[in-house]
């Protein structure tokens, strides 16, 4: 007996192209007066500013080609090196203060107190005053008040000002510094500590593991993540440092506090345009390398 043959199915014609979706005009109106702006403000500053840190460019007037000299020039100033050592030392000191005490303020903030709500709110004040402010409050506290209070008391080294002292300066802008950074880094800690599920530590205490142990056995590695993220940004901030140095110490005594934003700027401001150029292209790509290392953590985190 033959086996009947199915009948054929027809063959579906392939769609040709599919069809584009029609971009609303919304859309151009939104991205490219942004684009035209970033671009305007950005990127051909910086290229223009690259090239002239390749020339003997004060700002005005003519300017002659010099190629590197620029460069090799800066690699043997005092100024620069002590800006830049100050610069990272300053960020690295400060990041782990900061830190370290939000950490700390998160911790007590989450646990079962009272007020903690008020006391969150209080905290975060300094994040809202602006940091020029907040310098010039503290400068006139370690010029004034705090050297009363030494005298008072009759200690030795609090009779002097804070900003005075070649040697205390640099404290004198960490402090500071931190006093404003702690609040947005605490705001993050919160929220990360406040991800961790309860349970969690309801089973460390039925297996009889301690606050010390919770702590560091749970808390840590589940918030880890949070602590790479303000470390990372902490340190990028910390390194562009201008505002808070120029209203406390104005990069004194003598050079001891100047930031290399601030070396940048006031060359900038006294005829030193491209030289201080090519101080800010170096820093530039000092930056890049730190984002860059930046995002290889994070990936590392993320896998």
């Amino acid at each position: 007996m033959a086996i009947s043959s199915l009948p054929s199915v027809p063959d579906v014609p392939e769609k040709v192209g599919r069809k584009h979706r029609k971009v609303e005009p919304v859309f151009w109106w939104m991205t490219v007066p942004t684009l035209v702006v970033f671009t305007l403000a950005i990127p051909i500053p910086a290229a223009i500013g690259i090239f002239y840190s390749f020339t003997n460019y004060i700002g005005v007037g003519k300017w002659h080609f010099l190629g590197l000299a620029n460069y090799i020039a800066m690699f043997t100033d005092p100024q620069i090196r002590q800006s830049y050592i100050f610069t990272i030392g300053f960020s690295l000191v400060t990041v782990l203060a900061v830190n370290v005490i939000s950490f700390l303020l998160a911790v007590g903030l989450t646990a079962r107190i009272r007020a903690k709500v008020a006391l969150r709110t209080v905290f975060v004040i300094p994040m809202v005053i602006s940091g020029i402010v907040i310098a010039y409050v503290f400068q006139f506290l370690f010029s004034n008040s705090l050297p009363a209070l030494g005298q008072a008391l009759g200690i030795g080294w609090l009779k002097e000002s804070m900003v005075t002292n070649p040697h205390l300066a640099w404290v004198a802008v960490v402090f500071v510094t931190a006093w404003q950074s702690i609040p947005g880094t605490l705001l993050i800690y919160i929220a990360g500590l406040m991800s961790v599920p309860e349970d969690v530590y309801e089973a460390a205490d039925i297996d009889g593991a301690s606050k010390f142990q919770q702590m560091t056995r749970i808390t840590i590695p589940l918030v880890f993540s949070y602590v790479v993220i303000n470390t990372i940004l902490g340190f990028k901030g910390y390194l562009n440092a201008y505002d808070i140095i120029v209203g406390l110490t104005n990069g004194g005594p003598g050079t001891s506090t100047m930031s290399v934003a601030m070396n940048i700027v006031n060359g900038l401001t006294n005829g030193d345009y491209a030289y201080q150029m090519a101080n800010a292209t170096i820093f530039f790509i000092f930056t890049l390398i730190v984002s860059l290392l930046q995002l290889s953590l994070m990936r590392g985190r993320n896998k």
